[in-house]
């Protein structure tokens, strides 16, 4: 039996897509160990959902957050790695900060097979510029080439690869749940006291900058209580959000909630908004697993005007696109979802979920790995 590791750097507590994966993996015959960092209040050793789970405990955790000492941490990661990997068989590097660890170990061990999962256009994000960004272009050229699969999650980030690096297509392996059919529950409204007659509009995911979430603020602000917004996750956003709660009574902010009961929750909504902002290119190229959990639970959509997301919600017409960022181009997509044919819809986004579900990506990704 071929032994995986999937390599994060973070606590490994909240990432559904690496769960999902490694739940794949073990089930197709592989022996699966995730390898995040350890930090209070998790276990250095678990299993989740049958998967293991060692989250390294650094040392150099503890030491100030400068460059010079973030990079020691790093090198400290690379010999305990050493240490406690060597004899794997593939691993997979989730983003890009993780591909030179794999490069490193099969230094080492020249049979190890290196999967390196992009979920994003790596070096075209939000918070990639000026030296930032060159470093990234750079070291993803050329440790690319030391990957024996490439995964990523869109056809466009996909495409862009393959004229960076002239490498063969990556395999698209999108982030979307698992296939279900979710009772719809009214968990929002007996929270937050919702009257039936309101229309509960959904952002989850994280609260950060650059998802539209500014402008979704000021939009339901001018919007009376039969349009309520609620924001559900964590992130730097999250006290912005409060003090808009404080001042208007159409706006709420609810706690993330575990992966297990994120559907559900989804489910109380009645539409979900997935907006973002065309600021970088990894933004502008996204399919945003938020927009796949919505469309799971039932729930219309409204999307952002970028090629990606527009392509599936006007292909299969199950929402509305923004026509422009703003303030009135939202105003008007909320309209435009509130008159929307709800049966049509509903028949649409069953249609849809067959196509877009976790076990449709699963077959990809262990096409991938059963290649190796």
């Amino acid at each position: 039996m071929k032994k995986v590791i999937l390599i994060v750097l973070n606590n490994f507590k909240n990432d559904s897509r690496v769960l999902k994966e490694a739940i794949s993996l073990q089930n197709g015959n592989f022996n699966v160990r995730v390898v995040a960092l350890y930090e209070e209040g998790v276990k250095e050793y678990e299993e989740i959902e049958g998967i293991k789970v060692h989250r390294i405990r650094l040392k150099s955790r503890e030491w100030i957050k400068v460059r010079m000492v973030q990079v020691f941490k790093y090198f400290e990661l690379i010999y305990r790695l050493l240490k406690g990997y060597r004899d794997i068989d593939i691993i997979h590097c989730n983003d890009l900060e993780t591909l030179p660890l794999g490069v490193i170990l099969k230094k080492f061990n020249r049979k190890i097979k290196i999967v390196y999962d992009a979920h994003e256009y790596e070096t075209e994000t939000y918070y990639s510029k000026g030296i930032r960004k060159k470093i990234a272009q750079k070291l993803e050229l050329w440790l690319i080439k030391y990957a024996d699969e490439v995964i990523t999650v869109s056809g466009m980030i996909a495409d862009e690869y393959v004229k960076l690096y002239s490498i063969k297509r990556p395999t698209l392996v999108l982030n979307t749940p698992i296939l279900q059919n979710i009772k719809r529950e009214n968990l929002f409204r007996e929270r937050f006291d919702i009257s039936e007659n309101s229309r509960i509009f959904l952002y989850q995911g994280a609260l950060n900058r650059g998802r539209g979430i500014e402008m979704i603020l000021e939009t339901f602000r001018l919007l009376d209580r039969k349009s309520v917004i609620i924001f559900m996750g964590y992130g730097v956003l999250e006290n912005h959000i409060k003090k808009y709660t404080q001042e208007y009574d159409n706006i709420y902010l609810h706690e993330a909630v575990s992966p297990s009961r994120l559907l559900p929750y989804t489910s109380s909504a009645d539409f979900g908004i997935s907006l973002i902002e065309d600021s970088c290119l990894s933004y502008r190229y996204c399919l945003p697993n938020k927009m796949f959990e919505y469309i799971m639970v039932g729930l219309p959509v409204i999307v952002s005007n970028l090629p990606e997301m527009a392509k599936v919600v006007k292909e299969y017409n199950i929402g509305v696109v923004a026509k422009e960022h703003s303030i009135d181009g939202l105003k008007e997509a909320i309209v435009e979802a509130t008159n929307l044919n709800r049966d049509s819809i509903s028949q649409n986004i069953k249609k849809v979920k067959e196509i877009y579900n976790w076990e449709k990506q699963e077959e990809r990704l262990l096409g991938v790995y059963n290649g190796l």
